[in-house]
């Protein structure tokens, strides 16, 4: 199948696919015009792909993971474990500095409700002050 058949099989656009393919994540053929054709089998790899960049992983850090899928055997799965434990570390440290500066803002849109107020408490009656 060609890029635009699987792109519209995955719900991926083309412009994805061959950013997939630069990234070395996906491979295709090239047909006689030089277009690229992609097998069956790449569709369940472009759902694989889409997982595992939802899941918040870099394209560098999915190409450590696809040894595991592509040539499985028990190192490459204890390599691929450690890899989703060391990225789910680092979202975790994420989320926390994340759940900080919301704590954050919440006080300064807190004080910035006060000082609304103030000013509001402070107009004259009538005034169209903005």
């Amino acid at each position: 199948m060609r890029i635009g058949e699987l792109a519209e099989r995955t719900g991926v656009t083309a412009r994805m696919l061959r950013y997939y393919e630069q990234q070395g994540l996906l491979a295709s053929t090239r047909g006689s015009g030089g277009q690229r054709e992609y097998g069956t089998p790449e569709v369940e790899r472009v759902a694989l792909l889409r997982t595992l960049f939802d899941a918040g992983l870099s394209s560098r850090t999915i190409a450590r993971l696809l040894p595991c899928v592509d040539t499985p055997s028990l190192r490459t799965a204890e390599d691929a474990f450690a890899t989703m434990a060391r990225e789910r570390d680092r979202l975790r440290e994420a989320m926390g500095t994340l759940g900080t500066a919301v704590d954050a803002l919440e006080r300064l849109m807190a004080g910035n409700s006060e000082h609304r107020a103030a000013l509001a408490a402070a107009r004259p009656a009538g005034s169209a002050d903005r």
